[in-house]
């Protein structure tokens, strides 16, 4: 991620990782959106948002996969873009623990 880098092109470079594996039938609608004052705001990285990062925005990264009859999961990491490519904001565990 870095600013100038299209919505779209990063979407599809989470989709291409999860038909690597099979999930191409179960993917959310897309990989996250800004965050801000509302619960999802612009701008979106979707198949069809037309618009590139630029320094400064604050975004989720979160690919979801749901399968029918089961359930799903998404793990969310926000990242902000920056000057030399991005920084995580998210710094909670993502192990499981029983």
């Amino acid at each position: 991620m870095r600013s100038g880098l299209d919505c779209k092109t990063l979407n599809a470079t989470s989709e291409n990782v999860l038909k690597k594996f099979g999930y191409e039938s179960y993917m959310g609608k897309g990989l996250g959106h800004g965050v801000g004052l509302f619960l999802h705001e612009f701008p979106f990285i979707n198949r069809t948002t037309n618009h590139q990062l630029e320094v400064g925005n604050v975004i989720t990264i979160e690919p979801g996969v749901y399968l029918p009859d089961f359930g799903g999961v998404r793990l969310e990491d926000d990242v902000v873009i920056t000057e030399h490519g991005f920084e995580f904001i998210t710094h909670a565990p993502k192990s499981i623990r029983w």
